[in-house]
């Protein structure tokens, strides 16, 4: 029996190299790291954001399994227009949630030149795994949800410990990031907050953008179709006005 036990945890170990869970893709990225984009969208997520737009990437046993070698191809039919100056964006979802699959992965794009960069909440715990990803990662677009823990938990299940623990790495690891943030009005625009956002970037070594990502409603029609009941639905877009106001409280970072 402990034979079998053992097999079947290698061929799942196989598994999770070879083959990922996929949501989707997107051929002609450009807001999703420098450049031009291949974008792939990972199925399965950790957190439960209440204005998340892809809400029908959270549940894990959803999507399909794609191998390895046919997500490689893909990207290969696309290295003419998304290099030299873009690349490859892993998304999702939750993409670090599928951590064995990325570094393969990672490996043959690095392999054939291609830049590499994981958009993230960095709510994982930073095990050998991550550490082997980000051998292989030039760049992490980083989502802080929100620089105070109680609130973050309220807006998205989980505390900030483990994303801010997860900047923290980026930065001693000396691995570039671009740190962004939601700008949902009643959620993440205090002044006080923002300021300790600001704080919190200025400590870290490796930031080389930062951006406030308005909050829209567009992705509440999935909700919808999944009957759940998007509980942000009285939230406003913000104005130009608001995120203007925004930056100048976060000043030159």
């Amino acid at each position: 029996m402990q034979n079998n036990d053992k097999e079947n945890t290698e061929n799942t170990d196989k598994d999770l190299k070879y083959f990922a869970k996929v949501h989707s893709y997107e051929s002609f990225g450009t807001v999703d790291g420098p450049g031009i984009r291949f974008v792939l969208f990972l199925q399965g997520c950790n957190l439960k954001c209440k204005y998340c737009h892809n809400r029908d990437t959270w549940d894990i046993n959803s999507g399909n399994y794609v191998s390895l070698e046919e997500i490689e191809t893909k990207v290969l039919k696309y290295k003419n227009y998304i290099c030299p100056r873009g690349g490859v964006t892993v998304t999702g979802g939750e993409p670090l949630l599928q951590v064995k699959f990325l570094i393969e992965l990672f490996k043959r794009l690095k392999n054939h030149g291609i830049h590499t960069c994981i958009d993230t909440a960095g709510m994982v715990a930073i095990t050998d795994d991550i550490k082997e990803l980000m051998k292989y990662t030039d760049l992490v677009l980083l989502d802080i949800k929100h620089i105070d823990p109680e609130k973050c938990k309220k807006l998205v299940g989980l505390s900030n410990k483990l994303e801010l623990n997860f900047a923290k790495f980026l930065s001693d690891s000396g691995i570039s990031m671009w740190i962004r943030q939601v700008y949902i009005p009643g959620f993440t625009d205090d002044e006080n907050d923002l300021l300790k956002l600001k704080e919190f970037i200025l400590s870290l070594k490796t930031v080389k953008k930062f951006e406030f990502l308005p909050y829209h409603s567009m992705g509440k029609f999935k909700w919808e179709k999944l009957g759940l009941n998007y509980e942000l639905s009285d939230v406003k877009e913000p104005s130009n006005e608001e995120i203007n106001n925004a930056y100048k409280i976060m000043g030159q970072l």
